[in-house]
């Protein structure tokens, strides 16, 4: 398989991951990957807006839970223990 053909595939799961769960911050998905997750974005960013720019370490780990179903488990699971906020809103 091509390169290019393996980048776009993994441009249009990112472009599901982004559509499905855009909406929810990086705080939330620090708790279900650890504080490394997104390192060097503020944790009140939205994952729509950093999701391209993850390094490799943290796309993998999206793409991983998301490929698999286990992606809106995890989100839902960590969201419930915010600080009185909802974290996630569907997109």
């Amino acid at each position: 398989m091509s390169k290019a053909t393996v980048d776009n595939r993994h441009h249009n799961k990112d472009g599901e991951i982004s559509g499905k769960h855009g909406n929810t911050l990086i705080r939330t998905l620090r708790k279900v990957y650890g504080p490394s997750f997104a390192a060097g974005y503020p944790e009140t960013e939205k994952l729509r807006e950093v999701l391209f720019k993850l390094n490799e370490t943290s796309l993998s780990q999206l793409r991983r839970d998301h490929e698999t179903g286990h992606l809106e488990k995890k989100i839902a699971s960590a969201s419930k223990y915010a600080n009185g906020e909802d974290d996630v809103s569907e997109a």
